[in-house]
């Protein structure tokens, strides 16, 4: 057992800060193959996080602390919508459907998301990484 604390959460926190990319997951899950991806994501302000679609698996995002928007896009690159998910004004998570093309970005330090989909891990293809010109 582990418990999901504010110890637990500003240890990531911190290693995220150290991170040249801004942000550093803590998995549950014991291997990558596993059929069901758990982790903590520790993001900060800064962090790129490409606009990427998963095609064979949804995703879900609570977000435990900080704040952050969700941007979706359709497969021409357009902005289609957005949402603030912030605990403090009660919005605590999304739920992204299996092919919707999104990013996230990242409004304040400390921010933390638990986030759950379908195993196995599979790193994204060249062709669910948008590229805007």
């Amino acid at each position: 057992m582990q418990l999901i604390n504010n110890t637990l959460l500003d240890q990531v926190t911190e290693a995220a800060k150290e991170s040249p990319r801004l942000r550093m997951n803590h998995n549950f899950h014991n291997a990558m193959e596993a059929p069901v991806q758990r982790l903590l994501n520790a993001l900060e302000p800064g962090t790129k996080v490409p606009v990427h679609r998963h095609r064979h698996t949804a995703e879900t995002y609570i977000l435990l602390r900080g704040c952050i928007r969700v941007i979706w896009y359709d497969d021409a690159g357009t902005e289609t919508g957005s949402a603030l998910i912030d605990p403090k004004q009660g919005e605590y998570g999304i739920h992204i459907p299996e092919g919707q093309w999104h990013t996230l970005e990242v409004l304040e330090s400390g921010s933390v998301i638990l986030e759950v989909k379908e195993g196995p891990y599979v790193p994204l293809a060249d062709e669910d990484v948008m590229r805007k010109d």
